[in-house]
């Protein structure tokens, strides 16, 4: 991984808060901060990839969609990454999701995997 200062954040509400997942993604343990997303609700999606249902330990992960109702809101993390290791995120992350940036309920902008 690179070896720049952590500029990004990224917010995570599932297996990407998990010590094996991002010694395996990012090589390294993630500093972070409890944040959440207002406007997003979470429901469930079956993993078919093997390397991530391994890693992560679940063939189930969480997942979130957009409301636009300010009384959801999902509870997670708001990690401190470089750009390359938003590569490497977006590398773990299957095709059900996709990556947007979102503003969470700190203030802070992010970047967030939703449901494609």
């Amino acid at each position: 991984m690179s070896e720049d200062l952590p500029t990004h954040l990224l917010f995570s509400y599932g297996t990407l808060q998990q010590p094996e997942v991002q010694l395996d993604t990012f090589g390294r343990l993630l500093e972070g901060d409890d944040d959440a997303l207002p406007g997003y609700t979470v429901d469930y999606a079956e993993i078919e990839d093997t390397r991530v249902v391994d890693l992560s330990g679940q063939s189930v992960h969480p997942i979130v969609r957009h409301t636009g109702n300010p009384l959801d809101k999902i509870v997670g993390r708001a990690l401190r990454v470089t750009e390359d290791e938003l590569d490497a995120a977006d590398e773990y992350e299957v095709s059900l999701y996709r990556r947007i940036s979102v503003v969470l309920a700190s203030g802070r902008s992010a970047w967030v995997y939703v449901a494609a």
